[in-house]
C-alpha cells in the first residue's frame, strides 16, 4: 500500500516527516497547499490512501483515481470538502475523519473569542492602531450564563473553562449525555432564551446544516453574544448578519464561515461588533502533532486490516 499527503504546507510536511516511522507504509508528501481537484488523478496514481488537509474531492474527480480506496481527512469537517456517502457508494472510497485531536485548542479559541466579543477587543485594537482612544463599555462574563450547543469533546472543554471563570453553564446535545458537575442540560429553546453567550460546538452533517436558523437565532436572549468555532454552514449566515446589524445579537466571535477564505468585502468584515479569526482555532503545535499522528494511526490500521 502507498499513501500520499496531497496538500501539505511546509509545517505539516515537516511534522509528517518527523512522526513517520521506518516501518510505516510509504507516504509521498506533496508540499503544495494550493492544488486543485483536477490535480488529484495525477497525484494519486498508484496511491491507496490520500491524506487531505483542505482539498475538495468531488465524486467525478475521484472516479478518475482508480487506485484510491481511502481518504484520511485531517479533522472532522470532511463534509465541507467532499460527500463521504457518495464517494463510498459510487467510487468505493471510504472517508475517515479525526476527532479529539484539538479539543482543548478549539475550546481555548472559543473562550478567547467569547471574551474578545464581550469586551469589543477587535474594534478597540483597530481604533487605537489608527490613533484613537475608545472608552467603550463591555460585558462582564463572571456570573453570566453560557449555553453550549453540542457537548462533545470541545463542548466539554469549553464548559471546563467557563466554569473556571465563574459562569453558569447550560448545554444541549443531539443525543443524551450525562451532565458533568456544574453543567445543566436543558432543551434548546431554554438555552437560547437564558444564555448571555451561545457557543456552537456541533459537527456539520445533513442534520445540522442550517441548524441555527433565523427562527432559532431570534429566540436568543436580546443582546447575547454568539461564538462559532464549529462550521459556518450550521448557521443561517444572512440571518446572523442581520441580527448583528440590528443589535438583536450584541456581538459575535467567529472562526468559521460559509465561504472560506472569507471573501474581501464580506458583510461580516464590515460589522463593528464582530471579531473574526481565520478558521484557525485548532492550530497549535500540540493539536497539530495529535492530528498528524492520528492520520498515520489511521494508515497503520488500514494496512493491518488489509482493506
Amino acid at each position: 500500500m502507498r499513501a500520499a499527503f496531497v496538500d501539505a504546507n511546509a509545517p505539516l510536511a515537516a511534522i509528517m516527516r518527523r512522526l513517520h516511522r521506518p516501518a510505516d507504509l510509504p507516504v509521498t508528501i506533496h508540499e503544495n497547499p494550493d492544488i486543485t481537484p483536477d490535480d488529484l488523478p495525477a497525484l494519486l496514481e498508484g496511491v491507496d490512501i490520500a491524506i487531505d488537509d483542505h482539498t475538495h474531492f468531488p465524486v467525478e474527480v475521484v472516479k478518475r483515481c482508480p487506485d484510491l480506496k481511502h481518504i484520511v481527512f485531517l479533522g472532522t469537517g470532511a463534509r465541507s470538502y467532499m460527500d463521504p456517502e457518495a464517494l463510498e457508494a459510487e467510487c468505493g472510497v471510504k472517508v475517515h475523519i479525526i476527532k479529539g485531536y484539538g479539543d482543548t485548542a478549539v475550546a481555548e479559541m472559543a473562550f478567547a473569542l467569547m471574551w474578545a466579543a464581550a469586551r469589543g477587543i477587535g474594534p478597540i485594537h483597530h481604533s487605537m492602531v489608527g490613533g484613537g482612544w475608545p472608552r467603550t463599555e463591555g460585558m462582564q462574563l463572571t456570573g453570566k450564563t453560557v449555553g453550549l450547543i453540542g457537548f462533545g469533546g470541545i463542548g466539554a472543554e469549553m464548559a471546563r473553562l467557563c466554569l473556571g471563570c465563574g459562569m453558569r453553564v447550560l448545554a444541549w446535545n443531539r443525543s443524551a449525555k450525562d451532565a458533568p458537575p456544574g453543567v445543566t442540560f436543558t432543551d434548546l429553546d431554554t438555552l437560547l432564551a437564558e444564555s448571555h453567550v451561545v457557543s456552537l460546538h456541533l459537527l456539520l452533517n445533513d442534520a445540522t446544516r442550517g441548524f441555527l436558523s433565523a427562527e432559532r437565532l431570534a429566540k436568543m436572549r436580546p443582546g447575547a453574544l454568539f461564538v462559532n468555532t464549529a462550521r459556518g454552514a450550521i448557521v443561517d449566515e444572512p440571518a446572523l448578519i442581520e441580527a448583528l446589524r440590528s443589535g438583536r445579537i450584541g456581538a459575535a466571535g467567529l472562526d468559521v464561515f460559509v465561504e472560506e477564505p472569507l471573501p474581501a468585502g464580506h458583510p461580516l468584515a464590515a460589522l463593528p461588533n464582530v471579531v473574526l479569526t481565520s478558521h484557525s482555532a485548532f492550530r497549535t503545535p500540540e493539536a497539530t502533532d495529535n492530528l498528524i499522528g492520528a492520520s498515520l494511526d489511521h494508515c497503520r490500521r488500514i494496512v493491518v486490516e488489509g482493506a
